[in-house]
């Protein structure tokens, strides 16, 4: 749902310098975009702003409310949890997006391997030291945003990039920590990925997580209505 605003205040103060015309030539007239994206139309040298102002779509947001202490503080526990592994599966998605560009525009099979091994090593480098600190509980929540980031389980990516040998070893060393590697995310099934969800959303709203669209549709309204009314329903 698109917002839009009038800005009659603003025509105002315009009309005092604008020359009216009772008929105006269309081919006269020149689109420009400034930096707000915000359109203008250029009558001669004078500039008509136009009556509607296109806004990105929001969400307004109401207050969380929790049953019980309880709950309050299993939100924020998840919260504090969900901001600080977040920035970790954007990176992941976008590695794996830049990665798969540059695999197009690279022919032989050769060179090809040896970039992946490159763009693999790096990612391990880069991410290594920093999951090693993570907890059990932050390492499931990190392979679920994976998830939900770039549409394949963080068990397929590691499939994908390394062997089958190789996936399977990581998904039995990571269970012995009660971490699986094949977890999805699933906001519609588990109440946990609606928090993430919910949580996620608002840290976009408040500015403190940069957003990043999933690799599928997630409908957060529908989601809302969802977990409303089946918690009306218990």
């Amino acid at each position: 749902m698109k917002i839009y605003i009038p800005i009659y205040i603003c025509l105002l103060f315009l009309c005092s310098n604008i020359k009216l015309y009772a008929q105006v030539d269309t081919s006269s007239l020149e689109k420009q975009n400034d930096s707000t994206e915000i359109m203008y139309y250029i009558i001669e040298g004078d500039t008509i702003a136009r009556e509607m102002i296109n806004l990105e779509e929001v969400y307004l947001l109401k207050k969380v409310k929790f049953m019980s202490e309880k709950d309050r503080r299993r939100y924020l526990i998840l919260r504090r949890k969900t901001r600080k592994v977040y920035p970790y599966a954007k990176l992941a998605a976008e590695r794996l997006i830049t990665m798969t560009d540059r695999l197009k525009t690279i022919e032989k099979k050769s060179d090809r391997k040896k970039y992946t091994r490159l763009v693999q090593n790096y990612i391990e480098g880069e991410f290594s030291d920093k999951l090693k600190k993570l907890t059990h509980s932050e390492g499931q929540i990190l392979v679920k945003l994976i998830h939900r980031q770039t549409g394949r389980t963080a068990y397929d990516l590691v499939k994908e990039l390394r062997t089958g040998w190789r996936a399977f070893w990581y998904n039995t060393t990571a269970n012995l920590f009660e971490i699986s590697l094949k977890e999805e995310y699933r906001p519609f099934e588990e109440n946990e990925d609606f928090l993430i969800e919910d949580i996620l959303e608002r840290s976009f709203r408040d500015g403190i997580l940069e957003r990043q669209p999933p690799a599928f549709a997630i409908d957060y309204l529908d989601l809302v209505d969802y977990w409303n009314n089946k918690t009306v329903n218990k």
